[in-house]
């Protein structure tokens, strides 16, 4: 079931594999080599490969004996750190299996443990040192109790360059036979942002309904505003009719669901494409991010976006007379 999803189909299997988070990789790899390590904290933003590393991890540590010596448990599905207790109690008692001197326990979104639990992991970590490491991932390091950080390597994982994550997605569609565009790729990170996970899964969606995945393709996928009628309505507002511009806005918003900080982030990415002169683009973005920060901080969505159209309107019709 698992390869209905390519983010697992095409999950690296070892640390050649992996796309950047190459000083993460270094030190992991002086572990294997050592043949011991600590217990280990990663923690970073969904999708930067937290997960995935500590598998490959366990790969290179155990070969093909990984599963057998490896427990993946969730913080988030088995709430009662009892269950967790005796889970990872069933598990340590057991030997080994092959040559390695340690058993793994993978816990997955450890930052939401309660403190007490938390507390109660710490001794159970400690009281299976000998036999056990736990890679504890998170998506906060402040959710982490302090005594657990004291006894790991901690591990930060940021959002994964764009490069880095469009060369991937490149190799998945030439293995699945999708024909995609740059524009498309580029849509891709533009709307996920570094999460990986996230943006196969773009991927994967745009491609089950075309194989020619465009621009619109991707926004579909993603349930965004497709790009090119979001293109019209701010030309509209710039160079047409601003009430039509408006009511058409009030129709995304109103009628088709669209958020409207979703709605800010997409108008940030046509403003930055639009051909108007280089200077102009700075003063744009400020106004884009004075009209998300209002969003954020309980302004009424609808009119922060007509208020910003406004601007971009009034920048460029004041540089276009001068």
């Amino acid at each position: 079931m698992s390869e209905l999803f390519w983010f697992e189909k095409y999950r690296p299997r070892s640390f050649e594999e992996v796309v950047d988070l190459e000083e993460v990789k270094a030190r992991l790899k002086e572990f294997v080599k050592a043949g011991n390590m600590p217990h280990l904290l990663f923690y970073g933003p969904p999708g930067t490969g937290k997960t995935t590393m500590a598998l490959v991890l366990a790969r290179e540590l155990y070969g093909d004996a990984w599963r057998e010596n490896t427990l993946e448990l969730n913080a988030s599905d088995e709430r009662g750190i009892n269950v967790i207790r005796e889970r990872v109690k069933e598990f340590a008692r057991t030997a080994p299996v092959g040559k390695a001197p340690f058993k793994l326990v993978i816990l997955d979104e450890a930052d939401n443990m309660t403190s007490d639990a938390q507390q109660a992991l710490r001794r159970i970590m400690e009281m299976y040192a000998n036999t056990t490491r736990f890679i504890l991932l998170a998506n906060y390091v402040s959710g982490i109790i302090e005594p657990i950080q004291s006894r790991c390597a901690i591990f930060r994982f940021s959002p994964l360059p764009k490069e880095a994550v469009l060369s991937r997605l490149r190799f998945i569609a030439e293995q699945e036979g999708v024909k995609i565009s740059q524009e498309a790729l580029d849509a891709i990170f533009d709307f996920t942002q570094g999460d990986m996970r996230r943006a196969i899964t773009a991927l994967q969606i745009a491609s089950s309904m075309t194989k020619a995945v465009d621009e619109e393709a991707v926004a579909k996928a993603l349930g965004y505003v497709s790009p090119s009628m979001l293109r019209q309505i701010i030309a509209e507002a710039i160079g047409g009719s601003f009430s039509k511009a408006m009511s058409q806005i009030y129709g995304l918003v109103a009628d088709g669901g669209v958020g409207e900080l979703e709605l800010v982030r997409q108008i940030h990415r046509e403003v930055l494409r639009l051909d108007v002169p280089e200077h102009l683009k700075p003063d744009l973005a400020f106004e884009v991010s004075k009209a998300h920060y209002a969003i954020l901080r309980g302004a009424n969505g609808l009119l922060q976006i007509y208020g910003l159209l406004a601007k971009i309107r009034k920048i460029i019709s004041i540089s276009k007379k001068s």
